[in-house]
C-alpha cells in the first residue's frame, strides 16, 4: 500500500481516465438538478443562480444608471440587489476596485441569465486555453487534458457560484506563458489582476527577482492607463468610495468571517476556525507571507525550470492573502498542469503523483470538512504543493539555462 502511494502506481491509466469522467458526470448531474429546480432564475434557497455574479450584474446596472459609486454604498447596493432579484437570505458586498466596474457595466447590457452564461462560458474558455497551452507540448491528447481540467472540483464550485476564478487563473497563467516571448503582453495580463489585487501580491516579487524589466514596465504603463480610464469614465468619487468601504470589508467579511471561515481557504481563516484570535491569525498569515516572499525571490532568481517557477507562483498566490475562497482554488488547475508537465519530462519524486492527485481533489473536500469537522485542509494542501514544487526546484537549481514555458516537447507521461 505505502509503496503504491510512494511510486504512484495506484494511478493507473484506467483510473486516470475513468475517475475524472465519473466526477464530471456527477458535477453535470448536480448542475442540471440545480437549474431544473430553480424558479424564476432563483435556486431553492431563494438566491439568484450564480449568486456571486448577481453583485457584479447589480453593480453593472448602477454603472449604466450613471451612479457607479453606489456600488460601494452598502445600503444602496443592497437595495439595488433587492430591487433586481428580490429579498435574499445572503448579503453580497461589492469590494472590487473600480477597474472591474467597466466589465460589470458591459455584462449588465444583457439580461441576467444571458450575462451569467456569457461570463462563465468566456472565462472558462480562457481557463481551458491556458491549461491546453501548458499540456499540449507534452504530446498529451486533448481529451486527456480537458476532461481532468473540467472535472477539477474548483471548476464546479466556481461555475455554481458564478464567480471569477477562471479569469484570475487565465490572467496569471497567460502572463506566465508569455513572459519570455512576449513580455509586453505578459505585463498587460498581470496588470489585469488589479481587479482582484490580493492575487497580484507576489507577482512583483517574482518579476523583480527574475529581472523581467520589460514586463514590469508594460505592467506599470497598463495599470496607469487603466487607472486613468476609470477616472475618466467614473470620476474620482468611485475611488474615494472604494477606499472608504475597505474597513467594512476587512472587519465584517475577513475578521468576523462574514462569508464563513469554512469557505475561506487561507491560513488566517484556518487559524480563526480553530479558535485563534484576530491578532494571532494575522501574525501567522504575516509569517507565511514573509516565507513566501523569501522562497519565491530565491526561486525566481535561480536557474530552476520555468514551469516550477510558475507553479510555485500560482500556489503562492493562493497562500499569500488572508482572504481566499474555495472557488479561487481554480488557480491550482494550471499550477498542477505545470507541475505535471515538468514531472512527465523529468520524472516524479516519491509520493508526488499521490500528492498531486490529493491536491486535485482537495477543493471538493475543503469546505465540507471545515464545516462538518472544523478541519481546514485547504491551506494545508496548498502549502504542501508549494513545498513540493520548491523541493523540486531546489534539486534542479544548478541548471544554468531556463527553458521557456511553451517550448517543451516530450512524450506523454
Amino acid at each position: 500500500m505505502i509503496e503504491s502511494l510512494k511510486s504512484g502506481l495506484w494511478l493507473t491509466e484506467a483510473r486516470l481516465r475513468t475517475y475524472p469522467i465519473l466526477l464530471l458526470a456527477m458535477f453535470g448531474f448536480a448542475f442540471i438538478l440545480l437549474v431544473a429546480t430553480a424558479q424564476d432564475g432563483h435556486d431553492r434557497f431563494g438566491r439568484p443562480l450564480g449568486p456571486d455574479f448577481s453583485e457584479i450584474w447589480a453593480a453593472g446596472q448602477e454603472v449604466r444608471e450613471g451612479q457607479p459609486a453606489r456600488a460601494y454604498d452598502t445600503k444602496a447596493h443592497t437595495a439595488k440587489q433587492a430591487e433586481l432579484f428580490g429579498p435574499s437570505p445572503d448579503f453580497y458586498l461589492w469590494s472590487y476596485p473600480p477597474y472591474f466596474l467597466g466589465v460589470a457595466g458591459l455584462l449588465a447590457c444583457f439580461p441576467y441569465l444571458l450575462a451569467l452564461l456569457i461570463w462563465q462560458a468566456t472565462t472558462l474558455s480562457f481557463y481551458l486555453a491556458a491549461i491546453w497551452a501548458i499540456l499540449k507540448p507534452t504530446g498529451i491528447a486533448w481529451r486527456q487534458a480537458f476532461i481532468p481540467a473540467l472535472a477539477f472540483p474548483a471548476v464546479f464550485v466556481n461555475v455554481t457560484h458564478g464567480h471569477n476564478g477562471f479569469l484570475t487563473a487565465a490572467l496569471l497563467t497567460g502572463g506566465l506563458l508569455n513572459l519570455k516571448a512576449r513580455p509586453w503582453l505578459a505585463g498587460i495580463l498581470f496588470a489585469g489582476l488589479a481587479y482582484k489585487p490580493q492575487f497580484a501580491m507576489l507577482v512583483p516579487i517574482a518579476l523583480l527577482a527574475g529581472g523581467y524589466w520589460r514586463c514590469i514596465a508594460s505592467g506599470v504603463v497598463t495599470l496607469s492607463l487603466l487607472t486613468l480610464a476609470t477616472l475618466a469614465a467614473f470620476g474620482p468619487d468611485v475611488w474615494t468610495s472604494f477606499f472608504a468601504g475597505l474597513p467594512l470589508t476587512k472587519t465584517v467579511v475577513l475578521e468576523q468571517g462574514g462569508v464563513g471561515f469554512e469557505k475561506m481557504q487561507s491560513l488566517f481563516a484556518a487559524a480563526r476556525l480553530l479558535g485563534a484570535s484576530i491578532g494571532e491569525a494575522y501574525l501567522l498569515q504575516s509569517l507565511l507571507l514573509l516565507a513566501l516572499i523569501v522562497a519565491l525571490a530565491w526561486l525566481w532568481r535561480s536557474g530552476a525550470d520555468a514551469r516550477l517557477k510558475g507553479a510555485a507562483l500560482l500556489a503562492g498566490t493562493l497562500l499569500a492573502p488572508p482572504y481566499v475562497l474555495d472557488y479561487d482554488m481554480v488557480l491550482l488547475g494550471p499550477a498542477l498542469a505545470l507541475a505535471v508537465s515538468y514531472g512527465c519530462e523529468k520524472g516524479f519524486h516519491p509520493f508526488e503523483k499521490t500528492l498531486f492527485a490529493s491536491i486535485w481533489i482537495s477543493p471538493l473536500l475543503a469546505r465540507p470538512l471545515a464545516t462538518a469537522a472544523h478541519v481546514p485542509i485547504g491551506a494545508l494542501m496548498m502549502a504542501l504543493f508549494f513545498f513540493a514544487v520548491l523541493h523540486r526546484a531546489w534539486s534542479h537549481a544548478a541548471y544554468a539555462t531556463e527553458p521557456a514555458l511553451t517550448t517543451h516537447h516530450t512524450s506523454p507521461c
